[in-house]
């Protein structure tokens, strides 16, 4: 068994002390991910490990050289007891990384835990060593933990797979615990919040029971959600039995909720059900070449929209099966997903599959020309489920249908591979669907999302009143007006601003807000004046307001909006 050890004594500073002692093979290799599944960067976690150091059984220090970014090489000559040592620098308040102060220590193994090559496949067992000051502190994980000591905990996983798939945090905790479908769920919340946990626990199990009942069974024994509640960050990351969550608190029910969960309370909620439903997709059920993932390079797929977009999908509808939020708050949902598609220019340039390949570089590396030159694989993945699901239903199958073949699948040993929806679509309904599903997820063409929702008693119609003043997106600043984004093609793209340039006055106006609107609906070009970096420029700027699309969706047959909604 790999053992490790991890002392939390310089909370303070931030700095977990890890030890790990195991029998090396001659010539070892240590290594730490440089990417953790479910988040498509490479993060590079090798850069917060310092003073790495190896010392024989008997103490004598041995030599242990860094050889890649990532890797070290161990230098000793024969089967032996080793004992590495270093630190890892853990201040990373997100789902991926790792964090730990004087009121929270959050690890995630795949931060912090080395992995041995070619022992792998090893049992690991971790024991954690928390100071007296945070002996107050509880454990929650996926990973059952022992603690026979006061600030002590002893975990254990079959392989560092399993390790680094189990993130655990100590902290003051609220929880709650529930069946679902028979098995057991663990619901952890730390971070100040006034939350109402009777009302939370309520939501949460219909969705979970919802899930389970959709696929007919789950590929876990128990299930943990964790989730800090902070200001205002916001953001999840799924694993195999658990998953971890970061909310602003006023996003969690209030005493007072009512029926109707609030618009921020929905966001959470669906955020769970997102990540819950990853269990299934993308955890279990996976692209080909993310069964045994390399962690050390990136792993190309063009299929994260179905992954991510079929998810982005059900975890809006799974809150509407449940009767956790009403069929009319589910349309609106759903048409500020069609909102946020229609008005982003990168759908026309980008398809969802080259979007799914290309995240490494540009999904998870935003900046002010993301919207003009990519689409969501999120977003429109969501809107190709749409369209896939109503499709199937016209021809007497559904989306869920689809994704019990899938779990099917993957319990006989079948992964999912570029062809793999195209032949189960064709396998469900017993026609070719080559056209049909090419045209969806390789084509820059707008969505038919008129004709599908049609077919099932949604009325869509598409509205104009919307303007954005030049097409351009601004935040009122004391200096001016400080621009965000530039629409391609828009009035202020062809007259030369660009982002981060300050608008300071309009014909020789101070700007305002106000003014900005106003000078919009003129006649004539504008004298617009701007500081870029720390230099004053003068643009001629032609009067425009931007159209920016929406869409209203009504209900025009109840019937067949419940026979997709809820059959």
């Amino acid at each position: 068994m790999i053992h490790y050890q991890l002392e939390f004594d310089d909370f303070s500073q931030h700095l977990i002390h890890v030890t790990i002692r195991f029998l090396a093979n001659p010539q070892q290799q240590l290594w730490l991910a440089s990417w953790i599944p479910g988040s498509y960067l490479m993060r590079e976690f090798a850069k917060h490990v310092e003073g790495v150091q190896a010392f024989d059984e008997s103490g004598r220090q041995l030599k242990i050289a860094k050889t890649h970014k990532n890797k070290w090489q161990l230098f000793n000559n024969d089967h032996e007891l080793i004992t590495v040592e270093y630190k890892v620098y853990a201040y990373d308040l997100s789902v991926r990384g790792s964090y730990i102060d004087q009121s929270r220590l959050y690890v995630n193994p795949t931060t912090v835990c080395m992995g041995l090559t070619d022992q792998e496949d090893t049992a690991h067992e971790l024991e954690l060593f928390v100071p007296q000051a945070l002996h107050h502190f509880t454990y929650a994980g996926a990973l059952p933990a022992k603690s026979l000591v006061k600030g002590r905990f002893n975990l254990k996983a079959k392989d560092y797979a399993q390790l680094i798939d189990s993130p655990f945090e100590l902290a003051v905790q609220d929880r709650f615990s529930f069946d679902a479908e028979g098995i057991a769920h663990d619901f952890v919340i730390s971070g100040r919040h006034h939350a109402n946990l009777p009302r939370l626990q309520q939501d949460i199990e219909k969705i979970c029971r919802t899930e389970i009942q959709m696929f007919g069974s789950a590929p876990f024994q128990h299930y943990t959600f964790l989730t800090m509640a902070t200001g205002s960050l916001y953001g999840g990351l799924e694993h195999c039995e658990s998953t971890s969550l970061i909310c602003p608190r006023d996003d969690l029910p209030k005493a007072d909720e009512k029926p109707e969960p609030s618009k921020n309370y929905q966001r959470y909620l669906g955020l769970c059900s997102h990540e819950y439903f990853h269990s299934w997709l993308v955890r279990f059920i996976r692209p080909e070449n993310f069964i045994n993932p390399n962690l050390h390079e990136e792993g190309y797929t063009s299929l994260l929209w179905i992954f991510e977009g079929f998810t982005s999908y059900y975890d809006d509808l799974i809150l509407a099966r449940s009767g956790v939020i009403s069929q009319h708050d589910y349309l609106t949902l759903l048409t500020d997903q069609i909102n946020r598609y229609l008005q982003n220019p990168g759908r026309k340039i980008q398809s969802v599959s080259e979007s799914s390949f290309d995240a490494w570089i540009k999904f998870y590396r935003q900046d002010e020309n993301s919207n003009n030159a990519g689409t969501s694989y999120y977003n429109k993945g969501a809107l190709v489920a749409l369209c896939l699901d109503l499709g199937l239903r016209s021809h007497g199958s559904s989306l869920d249908a689809l994704m019990q073949k899938l779990y099917a699948n993957t319990q006989a040993g079948i992964q999912v591979h570029e062809q793999t929806i195209f032949e189960l679509c064709k396998t469900l309904t017993g026609q070719d669907w080559t056209d049909r599903l090419s045209y969806l997820i390789h084509s820059t063409d707008d969505l038919p999302l008129d004709q599908v929702l049609a077919e099932f008693g949604i009325e869509y119609e598409l509205q104009t009143e919307k303007t954005l003043p030049f097409g351009a997106k601004v935040q009122e600043k004391p200096e001016g007006l400080l621009i965000q984004q530039v629409f391609r093609d828009s009035s202020a793209a062809q007259a030369g601003l660009s982002a981060h340039d300050i608008v300071i006055a309009l014909d020789d106006i101070r700007i305002t807000n106000n003014l900005w609107q106003a000078k919009a609906k003129e006649k004539n070009a504008i004298s617009c004046h701007v500081f870029r970096r720390d230099e004053l420029m003068v643009f001629d700027l032609e009067p425009q307001e931007y159209v920016l699309h929406t869409v209203k969706l009504s209900v025009a047959d109840q019937d067949k909006v419940t026979q997709w909604l809820f059959n």
